[in-house]
């Protein structure tokens, strides 16, 4: 199986706090890994370190085999690795058909972004002129995806897309994650519905104070009770 992103005994410290040490794990292109643990064990810090937006003082990290950990922000967005970060990640102050023509401005898409997001999530078509800051949380989390969805991503890092919303909404969005990983999107996935999450991954990582615990096939790690174990039961 192919390794599309690979982290190597990466470390990453805060002020002189160490946040991750030692973090070694891999994604499989065309499969959805599940990043797991409870507050504060240094999942989103992970995903920063990922993107480029902090850097890791030891380890390297892989995408095709290259290099990415010393690369900025930029280019490791043009290489394909797209973040929904924790709090939406969408312009407020724009429209609903503002925000997504942003999409198609900075891509050139040759399809009208527009289309494309609400064929992604049709629910945005009687909000294309409403303010995004006044969209409901669950309709904000579908434009930040629809948004990072339209970048065409080779591997797309989803923070807690559930923080905050009613259990319908989350469902909703994880039946949409679910559809994006049929297609053969990459996705790794930072979440505390750790249930939910093992059961759309293929495989699952654990952090406990920065550092991996615990690694498996999905299906396994709710057979061992990961929930209890790491989490305090989980949600």
């Amino acid at each position: 199986m192919t390794q599309l992103l690979e982290l190597d005994n990466v470390s990453v410290s805060y002020g002189g706090v160490r946040a991750l040490s030692g973090v070694s794990f891999s994604i499989p292109e065309g499969c959805v890994v599940a990043l797991l643990g409870a507050n504060g064990a240094g999942k989103s810090t992970t995903l920063r370190t990922i993107s480029g937006l902090v850097r890791a003082e030891s380890g390297t990290i892989t995408l095709d085999g290259e290099p990415i950990e010393r690369a900025a922000p930029h280019a490791i967005t043009r290489r394909g690795i797209l973040q929904v970060p924790e709090g939406r990640g969408i312009f407020p102050s724009l429209t609903v058909k503002e925000n997504l023509l942003m999409a198609d401005y900075a891509l050139r898409m040759a399809e009208n972004a527009v289309e494309e997001g609400i064929r992604l999530f049709p629910a945005l078509a009687s909000r294309l002129d409403q303010f995004a800051g006044t969209l409901s949380g669950g309709e904000q989390q579908m434009l930040a995806l629809a948004r990072a969805l339209m970048m065409r991503p080779r591997l797309l890092m989803l923070d807690e897309i559930s923080m905050g919303l009613a259990p319908l909404i989350v469902n909703q969005l994880f039946d949409a994650v679910r559809r994006l990983a049929q297609r053969g999107v990459t996705i790794l996935l930072v979440e505390q519905y750790v249930e939910a999450a093992l059961e759309l991954a293929d495989y699952a990582y654990v952090l406990d104070k920065g550092r991996v615990v615990d690694v498996g096939e999905s299906s396994d790690l709710r057979e061992a009770g990961l929930a209890s174990t790491y989490m305090g039961g989980g949600r």
